[in-house]
């Protein structure tokens, strides 16, 4: 995007490596996972460079394109056998601090809304409140996992209010797109997330953080090893 300063892409793009960082350590770098991953980010950023998805009169009709292809790849994960058993496989407590990635988001959200480029709804000055997501993150991590005084249930609803706050964002967003659909940011659409590295944000980082939440859910709830305050 013209007129944006460097830092606000060089801060969302190591955003992204230290989400694909850590979801890798979740899965104890599991090389076809990393290897998918890789290629749909590669893909997905080539799309975003040869501006596919930058133009605002066919922004929303491509717009699924961004975020159907991970999200779907994690869907059919809990869908069948082989993908539940590589869920459960995954650290769990990678999976909780994987959510600090959450505080820059937020940031690099603000920074895109002062330059005009998202409305002030997608921002914390808005309706967006995930940034608590990533706040707490450090904290939940420290008492459930090291002093080990959180209970399972406590973890569940953290997670499942994660889920929430990221939902309602991407509410926001999607009801921000340019032209069609526009419910709200007239004043300033949301036409970040057409461009490279923004782009990013819904195509792989979205898809892996609400992933990360629905599999630690199911985890605390079906695996028996997982030892907690108060766990049976």
């Amino acid at each position: 995007m013209e007129n944006l300063p460097l830092y606000i892409a060089a801060t969302f793009g190591i955003t992204v490596l230290l989400t694909i960082w850590l979801f890798s350590k979740a899965t104890h770098y599991a090389k076809p996972f990393l290897v998918f991953l890789s290629v749909l980010t590669i893909v997905q950023s080539a799309l975003g460079l040869s501006g596919f998805y930058s133009d605002v009169h066919t922004m929303t009709a491509r717009f699924p394109m961004l975020v159907i292809p991970l999200t779907v790849f994690c869907i059919a994960l809990f869908l069948t056998a082989k993908g539940r058993m590589f869920i459960d496989s995954l650290d769990i407590k990678t999976l909780t601090i994987l959510h600090i990635i959450r505080i820059p988001v937020e940031v690099t959200l603000f920074w895109l809304f002062v330059h005009q480029a998202i409305p002030q709804a997608m921002t914390f000055e808005g309706r967006n409140f995930d940034i608590l997501s990533g706040l707490t993150a450090p904290l939940v991590y420290y008492f459930a996992f090291v002093k080990q005084q959180l209970s399972k249930t406590v973890l569940i609803i953290w997670n499942a209010a994660c889920m929430l706050l990221l939902i309602n964002v991407v509410a926001s967003a999607v009801l921000s797109l340019p032209v069609r659909f526009q419910n709200f940011g007239f004043e300033q659409p949301n036409v970040a997330v057409g461009y490279f590295p923004f782009l990013l944000l819904p195509a792989i980082l979205v898809p892996l953080v609400l992933f990360a939440n629905a599999a630690a859910i199911r985890q605390l709830i079906y695996n028996k090893n997982i030892i907690l305050k108060n766990s049976k």
